[in-house]
């Protein structure tokens, strides 16, 4: 399998006005994306403390935005006095020494049942929809998508995971029945 080197949230442009416009745009498209009637499959259970922490974005299908960026880190983190999870997304800008960039965003668990549908909200009031597609029973690798399956993020607990990794989530997505063309890499190097 052939992975093309692209990255992830291309999220600024010169100016703050700009980067409020991209924003917006971003999320209406994801927002109309994720209401879709398609069904969806999430994993069984999560176990939402051990799911929490650090994740490297390594790969997967990303929206027309999701570009020029390096070292994708996702780190989630439990706020008990709200009831909800923190949600910052780092990246360096255009090259793996670019400008440093952070997207803070929040969610909530929509079904507390299994903790693997989840409500994310990276700008008020617009909240889209986070499904755990896939998970390592390690908790070493997960999968996000989707309910029309349009975009996915395939990450790990660490950046140097092996392609052969890669390559399994990929094939443990098929067998699901979850769509993996077009899917690119996001580079890293810390």
């Amino acid at each position: 399998m052939k992975y093309q080197k692209l990255g992830m949230m291309n999220h600024s442009t010169s100016s703050y006005e700009g980067d409020i416009l991209k924003n917006l745009l971003y999320l209406t498209l994801t927002l109309v994306c994720a209401c879709g009637s398609a069904s969806f499959k999430t994993v069984d259970s999560v176990d939402l403390p051990r799911f929490m922490g650090d994740w490297y974005v390594l790969g997967g299908r990303f929206t027309f935005l999701e570009k020029d960026v390096y070292n994708g880190l996702e780190s989630y983190t439990f706020n008990e006095d709200k009831k909800r999870i923190d949600i910052a997304f780092h990246y360096n800008k255009g090259s793996f020494d670019g400008e440093t960039k952070s997207i803070p965003q929040k969610g909530w668990v929509e079904n507390e049942k299994t903790n693997a549908h989840w409500k994310v909200q990276p700008l008020w009031p617009l909240k889209f929809d986070y499904l755990i597609v896939d998970l390592d029973p390690n908790y070493q690798w997960t999968a996000i998508g989707v309910p029309d399956q349009k975009y996915l993020w395939i990450m790990a607990r660490d950046w140097k995971t092996p392609e052969a990794t890669m390559k399994k989530v990929v094939e443990s997505l098929n067998r699901k029945g979850y769509d993996t063309k077009n899917l690119v890499l996001v580079p890293h190097r810390h």
